[in-house]
C-alpha cells in the first residue's frame, strides 16, 4: 500500500501556527494516539516511533505499568509539595540509590532544572570547600538545557547568542580533550560538567579513558565531576547508567528524559561529600510529587526486574549491526556512533532533513541531530522485528538518492 501524504493544511497544525509561540519547528503531523513503538496521527495513519519522544518514553506509548502508575497514584494523592512527606518519592529515592554510587537525590521536573541544580550544587561546594571557587568547565558541543545557566554551560553559540550577556563563571573547551581541561582549570573552578556522550550535537561518542582521566584530574584538584545522564541514564545506551561502562563514577548525575517514561521528572544525585545544600538552599513546588514519582518508580522497577538493560545491549548492537550495513551499500554514508539505543547515522552531505521528511512518508519516524546526521532513540522495549522494519524504510528513502 503507498504511504498517505502528509497533510499540511491540518487544522491543528494551523491552530498551532496561530496561537503557540513559535520556538519549535515541528513535522508535518499531527498525532493523537500511541501504544508501544508505534503512533497514530489525526488522519489514522500509523508510524513506527524511533524518537519516543526525544528519549523519553523508555518503555514506549502508554506501556501498562506506567498507565497503571499513573491512575491509582492519581485516585490516592497528586500534589502536596515538599512541606509534607510522601510515600512514592521517597521509594522512588531509594531505588535510585540502591542501584546507583550515590547518596543522596534531590527531584524536579526536568532534565534543564536537574542540570541548574547541579550548577547550583556545585557553586555552593566552591563556596564551602574550594575558597569561592565558582567557575565550571564544560564541553564544546555540549547541551544542557534551556534555562539562562545551563544555557551558559552548554557548548554551542546557536543556542547562546541570543541570549548575552549570559551568565558568567562556565568556561567551555574541547569535549574528549582531558588536556583541555585541565588548561582550563584554575583556583576559580569548582567542577568539570559534561555528557558521557553527547546527544544533542552528534551523539559523540568520546574515546576510552576520558572520563576516567577526568575523574582523576578532579580528584587531584579536588573538584566536582558532575555527569549530565539526562539523555544516557536509565539503561539508553546498555547500561542503567552510562558512567557504570567508563569504569569511573562522577561526583554528581543528573537524569531525566527516561526516568518518568512520559510525565516530567528530573533527578539530581550526589554522593555524601558533594551534597552541600542546607535547609532553604534549593526547592521545588511540583518536584518530586507523588503522581511523577510513582510513575518513575514502576518504570525504573520494570527497567530493573525485566532485564532491559540487556534488550537494549541486545537490540542495540543489532540495530548497529543493520545500520552499519548503510556504509557498504552508500558511499555518502560515513559513520554510525553511538551506544546501546542511542544511536545516529553521518552523511556526507547536509541531507538529514530530507531523510527525515521521506522517512516520515513512509511511516517511520526519526529525528535531525545536526544537518548531515540523524539520530534514532526508540524505546528500550523495542524489539528486532521492529528494528527490521525500520531499517527497511530508511533503507528505501536512502536508495532513493543514489
Amino acid at each position: 500500500m503507498e504511504p498517505q501524504s502528509v497533510s499540511l493544511t491540518d487544522k491543528w497544525q494551523e491552530l498551532e501556527r496561530q496561537l503557540l509561540m513559535q520556538v519549535t519547528k515541528r513535522l508535518p503531523v499531527t498525532l493523537t494516539r500511541g501504544k508501544g513503538a508505534r503512533v497514530w496521527d489525526v488522519q489514522g495513519k500509523e508510524y513506527l516511533d524511533f524518537v519516543s519522544g526525544w528519549a523519553v518514553n523508555s518503555l514506549g506509548h502508554c506501556h501498562p505499568v506506567v498507565v497503571e502508575a499513573l491512575v491509582k497514584q492519581a485516585q490516592t494523592l497528586i500534589q502536596v509539595s515538599n512541606q509534607f512527606y510522601t510515600i512514592p518519592q521517597i521509594e522512588l529515592a531509594k531505588l535510585l540509590i540502591d542501584n546507583s554510587c550515590f547518596d543522596r537525590v534531590f527531584f524536579c521536573n526536568s532534565g534543564a532544572e536537574a542540570n541548574e541544580g547541579a550548577i547550583k550544587l556545585a557553586r555552593r561546594y566552591g563556596k564551602l570547600r574550594l575558597g569561592g571557587a565558582y567557575e565550571i568547565i564544560t564541553a564544546r558541543g555540549s547541551f544542557h538545557g534551556r534555562t539562562l545557566a545551563t544555557t551558559a554551560a552548554t557548548g554551542q553559540t546557536k543556542f547562546q547568542q541570543p541570549y548575552f550577556p549570559l551568565p558568567e563563571g562556565f568556561i567551555n573547551v574541547d569535549y574528549d580533550s582531558v588536556e583541555a581541561v585541565k588548561k582550563a582549570t584554575t583556583e576559580k573552578t569548582c567542577a568539570v560538567m559534561v555528557e558521557p556522550i553527547q546527544g544533542e550535537s552528534g551523539v559523540n561518542v568520546p574515546s576510552d579513558g576520558y572520563l576516567r582521566g577526568l575523574r582523576a584530574w578532579c580528584d587531584e584538584r579536588g573538584i566536582l565531576l558532575i555527569f549530565d545522564e539526562v539523555q544516557t541514564g536509565i539503561a539508553r545506551t546498555g547500561s542503567l547508567f552510562a558512567y557504570e561502562q567508563a569504569g569511573t563514577e562522577p561526583d554528581v548525575m543528573t537524569l531525566a528524559k527516561g526516568l518518568g517514561g512520559g510525565v516530567p521528572i528530573g533527578a539530581l544525585l550526589a554522593k555524601e561529600k558533594a551534597s552541600v545544600f542546607g535547609v532553604g538552599e534549593h526547592g521545588s513546588t511540583f518536584g518530586g510529587n507523588p503522581l511523577v514519582c510513582a510513575v518513575g518508580l514502576a518504570v525504573l522497577k520494570f527497567v530493573i526486574d525485566n532485564d532491559v538493560v540487556g534488550n537494549v545491549r541486545r537490540v542495540g548492537n543489532y540495530f548497529r549491526a543493520r545500520l552499519e550495513g548503510f556504509k557498504v551499500k552508500f558511499d555518502f554514508v560515513t559513520e554510525v556512533r553511538g551506544r546501546g539505543l542511542l544511536l545516529a547515522v553521518e552523511f556526507t552531505d547536509d541531507i538529514a532533513e530530507d531523510v527525515v521528511l521521506e522517512c516520515l512518508r513512509e511511516g517511520l519516524l526519526v529525528n535531525r541531530v545536526k544537518p548531515s546526521a540523524v539520530r534514532f532513540m526508540p524505546p528500550l522495549i523495542i524489539t528486532e522485528k521492529e528494528v527490521d522494519e525500520a531499517v527497511g524504510i530508511l533503507d528505501k528513502v536512502l536508495s532513493r538518492r543514489v
